[in-house]
């Protein structure tokens, strides 16, 4: 299929090439930086690394609709924009945050005239896909189908939940992985010294701490890292030979405080936690700590952690030691008496605590088997000597019959059915040899082997104890 060359420029919202705006002055650093093809573009070599399938499929012009998954500034829509420049497509972009089903119509309208006419393809680009409803959506499909555009979304969210299946089943779906340093200081380092878009006509200078705290405070995100150098530069003055010296000091002082990724609602949201809870089951007190202040720091809400670190202390602690929930929910409290920044020691406390406690998950499957019972089974009544007779037809109706009272056998423990007939001999729980639990196992396994020494049955005591 022929296109023609009626692509607009691709950086700065005025469309000018020379990283000016047409009202605002200079597009910020990061817009007139922005890679203008493959030779620029850094890092998912795992995706557009020469002989990779997606790089293949651009150069050949053989697309076809793709979603772009990563972290912010992590080069989704560059990699469109590049996409558009190399097929010499017309590249209609779009946020999901503004725009709706009209601006849809309206470029699909236009995207029709430019088939019909030139011959040209349109790449609709989409950015933040997630933000689209299930309608907005459904809007796309048709399109896609047909050939009207080639559809790339963007989106910080895992599409397997953000984007509807009929479109994810039309497109291919690339992640996009966080910016390593190494990939950071080249990209910083091109934007210091570039002349033409970049700082160089301000001699600007980086030195070696410099650079690395601008790839660490980054967080893998090629936007913050320049939006930083920027910052930092045009905060200085040029010393006498006109340079000006960007040191770590500067970097600190510019950016105030390191910018960490979390989005509460998303993906971050659950990775941390899930990274958490790994740490902690894998009793790694210095990964639970890492994780949990990460969170924090991020501005997790701290009940949201208190509740999963009680969840944990049943879960994989358990019986192996039941102070696990103790010093949870003591932390849960802690949380709602003091709040943070003060409660932050009392959930490290309590994650310190979990991961260097004995681990037993005998609890949660012993559980867990009961709920697959219950649901799958007959409801079936309590066993008529389990019931307690509190009135003479119950005792007529035999409640309570044969009931043992445990008190008065020795060491107070009985041997008796507590199960109803269907399950009668069923075993749920099975203590683990850990911790306090290997204690639980000796002591049930001493009952077991001295159970039928009891005396003659006491009648009575059902009558007036549940």
């Amino acid at each position: 299929m022929a296109h023609t060359s009626g692509n607009g420029p691709l950086f700065a919202p005025s469309g000018k090439h020379d990283g000016t705006r047409d009202d605002s002055g200079p597009a910020p650093l990061a817009s007139r930086m922005r890679p203008r093809s493959f030779d620029e573009f850094v890092g998912q070599e795992h995706i557009v690394g020469r002989g990779r399938v997606l790089r293949r499929s651009i150069e050949a012009d053989t697309l076809p609709s793709i979603v772009l998954w990563g972290p912010p500034g992590t080069g989704k829509t560059t990699l469109a924009r590049i996409v558009a420049r190399t097929t010499r497509s017309h590249f209609a972009p779009m946020s999901a945050v503004t725009a709706g089903v009209a601006d849809l119509r309206r470029v699909i309208d236009e995207a029709r005239k430019r088939r019909s006419f030139s011959r040209q393809r349109t790449i609709l680009f989409i950015d933040e896909i997630h933000r689209f409803n299930k309608a907005q959506q459904d809007a796309i499909l048709p399109y896609v189908e047909d050939g009207t555009v080639t559809f790339i979304g963007a989106t910080t969210e895992n599409p397997s939940f953000e984007v509807i299946s009929p479109l994810l089943s039309r497109a291919r779906t690339f992640k996009l992985e966080p910016l390593s340093e190494d990939h950071l200081r080249v990209i910083l380092s091109r934007a210091a010294e570039d002349s033409e878009r970049g700082l160089g006509e301000m001699s600007v200078r980086v030195d070696d701490a410099a650079m690395d705290e601008l790839a660490a405070v980054a967080s893998g995100d090629a936007r913050i890292a320049l939006n930083a150098l920027e910052l930092a530069a045009g905060a200085l003055e040029p010393n006498e030979s006109g340079i000006r010296k960007i040191t770590a000091d500067a970097v600190r002082e510019a950016m105030q405080s390191r910018t960490l990724l979390y989005d509460r609602a998303g993906d971050q949201h659950y990775d941390l936690i899930s990274a958490l809870h790994k740490s902690l089951r894998d009793s790694d007190p210095d990964g639970g700590l890492y994780w949990l202040g990460r969170m924090i720091e991020a501005g997790e809400d701290p009940l949201y952690v208190a509740r999963r670190l009680v969840r944990f202390a049943s879960e994989d602690v358990g019986m192996a030691d039941p102070n696990a929930l103790v010093v949870a929910m003591a932390a849960q409290q802690a949380v709602h008496f003091v709040g943070l920044p003060e409660a932050n020691l009392a959930l490290a406390q309590a994650a310190v605590y979990l991961a260097t406690a004995p681990k037993s998950n005998s609890l949660y499957t012993s559980y867990t088997a009961v709920q697959e019972d219950i649901r799958k089974g007959p409801n079936e009544p309590v066993p008529l000597h389990l019931r307690n007779p509190v009135t003479g037809l119950m005792r007529r109706f035999d409640y309570g019959k044969g009931y043992k009272y445990a008190h008065d056998y020795e060491g107070h423990v009985v041997e008796q059915e507590h199960l109803p007939p269907g399950l009668r001999g069923k075993r749920y729980y099975s203590p683990s040899d850990q911790g306090y639990e290997r204690e639980v196992s000796e002591r049930l396994e001493g009952w077991k082997r001295s159970s039928g020494s009891s005396p003659e049955e006491q009648s009575g005591h059902g009558d007036s104890l549940d």
